[in-house]
């Protein structure tokens, strides 16, 4: 198909058809017999032309340059038209180069309106437009737009080189804006931007990313309905050197009473504005040698009032100390909001917002919400703890628990970091008295809405201890070094809970190992626990100890998760010690190339250490191991003694209880009186004794009286016997925890060993033989061998009288 180009003179305008960039010459333009890859065509031309391929929109290009001069003559204001007409369907450019005086303005106003966009950003449709301001020779480029946007009006000092470029295909048949004629403006440009709802928008300086002219100032205007709020946020600047002046931005905002507004670039932007605003921005006289660059790039968010927009919380931080709160949204630091996406601002006063705000220690705040859905703020929040001298702070015990002043606000805590110093010799112990804490394994996983993780810092090396959670059996933690201790919340369940909050934290003196766990295992519970820095091993050389509390009627049952330590070291050995804390325990000691122990029972509270060695390269130390608590198992042969000497005891107990009752029969009060007249010869041979030992009575007395008092036979004075008494105290010697048995009956006898066979001689009147109840007392032939020995067993207590006291 061919095609015809006619231009008039009248309207200054020039045709270029050319190859588009990187674009090899495959396909040409014709005119009459002559074949090119440019064509161009000028006013008062008539071409006619055709393209050597079918689809000449993959190879070239149109630019239609319209020059208007208002300097010398009149401006044709109205609306700009597409001119000429015809055209073949090319990627194409419309260029109007506009010459105007300095002492005039421009205005271009748009239909639709426009949004700008950052440079090499594309519009949706494919449609841009660019506008250029001249001034004298200088050319400033003002910004790149698409359609549909808040732009309604650009003003310009001096010319304007406006271009808009359209696709091949596109339809447009109107330039979507017209020019007219406005007395000076004063400054470099002004754009006026309309929004009439909820909204957000992006705006940069001229010259975008490169420096704002020097020493000139700009305006950009917001149209604004007095029933929204409109606040600025300031996203990426940079500053110039200046000589002279100050680079500044001011605000002029009606009903104001300091209008101007003036405030740095490294301010917070005023927010939470009522209606309509303008806002400018001035620079300098820049350092010739090292001009820098002065370059903005903001955004405007309009917003409807919130509901609570004059609901003020306050947080009480004036009794805090070393602390900072900050208020954020979700994913800061690490993530950027969109732009697009809406804002939630955090206000210290009705005109100081921002997406985040920190509050410091030792003040009180009354801060405010413009926010649609606070679910997404966050809170993250750090308090610091540290020790200079021991004697001062190791009598102080400081709790671990987030401030009500940070609970009752209406947002979600995401973290509440503790940093915990403690200088050269002094370490740090982390307790939790009554919750007491659950370290987080694959094997049992925190189930909680919040945990601590817990990290043991130098300036050379970092060891994580581990995740926590309350509810589980480790009572406290001592470490060495700098700690950092972190809360972190999961779901809404914590505000509950942060009522019940435990921990607390001690300075204490030096211990010897990087890390000691004190735990308490519940009763029949199995307890997980693993070496901090899992799964990557310990550090070289760290020693970590678990001391293990075994209750005195339980057992724990200690066993690994595997077979061997799994390292090989390249320095050193690394230990596994186990040990029970009784006399006499025996220590349990494994290297790394040994096999770890077997499951086995503890009865008494018991150590684990664990110490590393430099691993060789790929192999790290990480060791878990479990304890499980149960009850202890009574042999059989046991209970049949208990319940042996139970009944023994009850046999005793009621014979103590008839003579108790024929005692109460006599009035008299009654001694034992030795009679001297009985035989009382030991039966060495069968026969000396005319009664056997059953009818004998020598050994028998008529009554024992309450305080077994014994009469023993004493020289003669004067034909007159008096009695010696002699009163036996109750026992109150330690006694078993099982009953004892019964001790047997028995008579001490002052006789010296014979070596010969023959039979002893028989005891005279004159031996004064004295007839005792011994009572062994339970275990002392164990236990105090030596003093029984000496003693010969009678420890002169009366049976009867105990069990009576029984």
């Amino acid at each position: 198909a061919s095609f015809t180009i006619s231009l008039r003179t009248v309207d200054n305008v020039t045709v270029t058809i050319k190859l588009r960039p990187s674009v090899p010459p495959s396909c040409r333009i014709r005119v009459k017999n002559v074949t090119g890859s440019e064509l161009k065509i000028k006013p008062g031309d008539n071409t006619t032309f055709t393209f050597t391929c079918s689809t000449p929109e993959k190879y070239f290009i149109m630019e239609i340059e319209k020059k208007i001069d208002c300097v010398s003559g009149p401006c044709p204001f109205g609306d700009v038209h597409l001119y000429p007409p015809g055209l073949p369907r090319l990627n194409r450019t419309f260029i109007w180069d506009v010459k105007a005086s300095t002492k005039a303005g421009l205005e271009l106003q748009f239909t639709p309106w426009l949004k700008q966009i950052e440079p090499g950003e594309m519009c949706p449709d494919s449609l841009s437009y660019h506008i250029n301001s001249c001034i004298d020779k200088a050319t400033v480029n003002i910004g790149t737009f698409c359609r549909n946007g808040s732009v309604s009006r650009v003003k310009l000092l001096g010319g304007v080189i406006m271009s808009l470029h359209l696709p091949w295909d596109s339809p447009l048949t109107t330039s979507g804006f017209n020019i007219a004629n406005r007395a000076s403006i004063k400054r470099l440009c002004i754009i006026e931007s309309i929004l009439k709802e909820e909204s957000s928008i992006t705006l940069m300086s001229p010259n975008y990313p490169l420096g704002f002219p020097e020493d000139e100032l700009m305006t950009w205007q917001f149209v604004v309905p007095s029933n929204m709020r409109a606040s600025v946020f300031f996203h990426n600047y940079s500053l110039s050197n200046c000589e002279r002046k100050e680079e500044r931005v001011e605000y002029y905002i009606p009903g104001s009473p300091s209008n101007p507004e003036v405030f740095k670039l490294s301010d917070s932007q005023p927010a939470n504005i009522a209606g309509s605003f303008n806002l400018s921005l001035q620079g300098c006289d820049q350092d010739a040698q090292n001009p820098g660059i002065l370059r903005l790039l903001f955004q405007v968010v309009v917003q409807h009032p919130q509901v609570d927009e004059n609901v003020t919380h306050l947080v009480d931080l004036s009794k805090e100390w070393n602390t900072t709160v900050t208020i954020h949204f979700e994913g800061w630091p690490i993530r950027t909001p969109l732009m697009s996406e809406p804002i939630c601002l955090i206000c210290k006063d009705p005109r100081n917002c921002d997406r985040t705000l920190t509050l410091v220690s030792g003040a009180i705040y009354k801060i405010s919400f413009l926010c649609k859905d606070l679910s997404r703020l966050r809170i993250t929040a750090e308090k610091g703890i540290s020790c200079v001298d021991l004697r001062w702070c190791q009598r102080k015990i400081y709790s671990l628990s987030v401030p009500k002043a940070i609970t009752q606000l209406p947002i979600r805590l995401h973290k509440f970091i503790w940093k915990l110093l403690a200088p050269d010799l002094i370490n740090i112990e982390i307790t939790s008295p009554s919750l007491k804490l659950q370290q987080h394994v694959a094997e049992q996983r925190c189930n909680t809405s919040y945990s601590y993780s817990i990290v043991s810092a130098t300036p050379e090396t970092e060891l994580n201890v581990g995740v926590f959670c309350p509810g589980g059996s480790i009572e406290k933690i001592q470490m060495r070094n700098n700690i950092t201790v972190s809360l972190k919340t999961f779901g809404k369940g914590f505000l509950n809970e942060s009522n019940h909050q435990d921990l607390k934290m001690s300075f204490v003196p030096h211990i010897k190992d990087e890390c000691t766990f004190t735990v308490s295992p519940d009763p029949k519970a199995k307890v997980y626990l693993q070496t901090p820095n899992w799964p990557y091993g310990l550090p070289p050389y760290v020693s970590i100890s678990w001391y293990i509390l075994v209750p005195s009627k339980q057992v724990a049952r200690l066993g690994f998760s595997k077979d061997r330590m799994g390292i090989v070291c390249e320095t050193g050995r690394a230990y596994v010690n186990i040990k029970e804390e009784t006399p006499g325990a025996e220590e349990t000691v494994r290297r790394e190339d040994e096999l770890l122990p077997q499951p086995r029972n503890m009865y008494h509270n018991f150590w684990v250490n664990v110490s590393n060695c430099k691993p060789v390269e790929r192999t790290q130390l990480t060791l878990q191991f479990q304890v499980t608590s149960a009850d202890k198992q009574i042999d059989l042969g046991v209970i049949l003694a208990v319940v042996a000497g139970a009944g023994v005891l009850t046999a005793i107990g009621l014979t103590v209880c008839c003579v108790k009752k024929k005692k109460k029969k006599s009035q008299d009060p009654m001694v034992g009186v030795y009679n001297p007249n009985v035989n009382t010869q030991m039966p060495g041979k069968q026969g000396l004794f005319t009664k056997g030992r059953k009818n004998n009575e020598s050994h028998v007395y008529a009554v024992i009286d309450d305080a077994m008092v014994y009469g023993h036979l004493l020289k003669e004075s004067n034909g007159s016997v008096s009695p010696e008494v002699d009163v036996y105290r109750p026992f109150d010697g330690p006694v078993g925890s099982l009953p004892p048995s019964p001790p047997p009956f028995s008579f001490r006898k002052d006789i010296k060993c014979s070596s010969n066979t023959e039979d002893p001689p028989p005891l005279t009147d004159t031996d004064h033989d004295t007839y005792t109840f011994a009572h062994q007392k339970s275990g002392q032939s164990e236990d105090n061998g030596d003093t029984d020995e000496e003693k010969n067993g009678d420890t002169g207590t009366s049976l009867l009288e105990n069990k009576e006291q029984d």
